[in-house]
């Protein structure tokens, strides 16, 4: 019979890639995580791991054993997430991470509600990251955070790893964000759809390339015929907005990125739609741990009151 502490220990060596990390994680020595593989070889019958030069790397057997690892612990997740909600509560530390614009706007009111006499109960702290959605979902993976806010576009879908439950959060339009007087000068009124292919001679304020909402401009742009022509790039988008207005160019811009307050823009659709989906996302089993779900719907409370707030 297979031993779930061996699986627990194929499914961190294919997370963490090496024994020596392997063993960090699970402050075991190298030598002991070793030996528990070649135990569950034995109880396999089949090789899960082979040397591939100086390190290992899983089998077809190995991977198909962390496959099923992945539901039978995140069964077992399920199950001590029921027993904490029988005991009544749970203490300790949240971790999330999240990408900027969500940790600038959605946050600030989940650390407030946090702070209620209804969420003292929990006796939870909440640990924030801010990372992209890419370095959010593998700290997910190696356990570094409970929770990750991350994103996808339609132009630009979002993939989930094995082993995490994602869950919609919320629709975010992106917006071409123009100077009044270039607005005008193509004939768009505030909030009317604009064609992108109006725009291919115009110079581009886009975030670096190491982002994917440069990614998801790239396709838009080449979905409408062009190259965007790039004169700026920064990773703040209140730069972007700022630059834009002072008639700098045209920039591609979720709604949820636009700043506060910020200098006079023209605000428009796409013909050709874009839009940001939001997701939470948890190891699997884990959303029944009362902390966690308890975050999980303030963090849904604070969204319906986004979009229903003036704007």
């Amino acid at each position: 019979m297979l031993d779930v502490r061996r699986l627990r220990i194929l499914q961190h060596l294919a997370t963490y890639g090496t024994v020596a990390a392997t063993a960090d994680v699970l402050q075991l020595t190298a030598p002991a995580i070793s030996q528990q593989l070649a135990v569950l070889e034995r109880e396999a019958g089949v090789p899960v791991v082979e040397k591939h030069g100086r390190t290992l790397r899983l089998t077809a057997a190995g991977e198909l054993l962390v496959a099923h690892a992945e539901v039978v612990l995140g069964d077992l997740a399920a199950a001590e997430a029921d027993l904490a909600a029988l005991r009544g509560g749970e203490h300790g530390v949240l971790r999330v991470a999240s990408f900027a614009s969500a940790a600038r706007r959605l946050m600030p009111a989940v650390f407030a509600r946090l702070g209620t006499e209804e969420s003292r109960s929990h006796s939870l702290s909440l640990h924030l990251v801010e990372q992209e959605p890419d370095l959010a979902l593998e700290g997910l993976r190696k356990r570094e955070v409970d929770l990750a806010v991350v994103h996808g576009y339609t132009v630009l879908p979002r993939d989930f790893p094995a082993g995490c439950e994602p869950s919609l959060l919320m629709e975010d339009p992106v917006l071409l964000a123009l100077a009044p007087a270039r607005a005008t000068a193509l004939g768009l009124a505030e909030g009317e759809a604009a064609d992108l292919t109006r725009l291919a001679d115009d110079p581009w304020l886009t975030p670096g390339p190491e982002t994917s909402c440069y990614e998801m401009i790239q396709r838009a742009t080449g979905a409408a015929g062009f190259v965007p022509g790039i004169r700026v790039r920064s990773s703040d988008f209140s730069v972007l907005t700022s630059l834009v207005a002072a008639g700098a160019g045209a920039a591609l811009v979720p709604r949820l990125a636009l700043p506060e307050a910020n200098a006079p823009l023209s605000l428009h659709p796409l013909m050709r739609p874009v839009t940001r989906t939001l997701y939470t996302a948890n190891r699997t089993g884990t959303a029944r741990r009362p902390g966690l779900r308890h975050l999980l719907d303030i963090l849904t409370e604070t969204v319906a009151d986004s979009l229903t707030a003036p704007a």
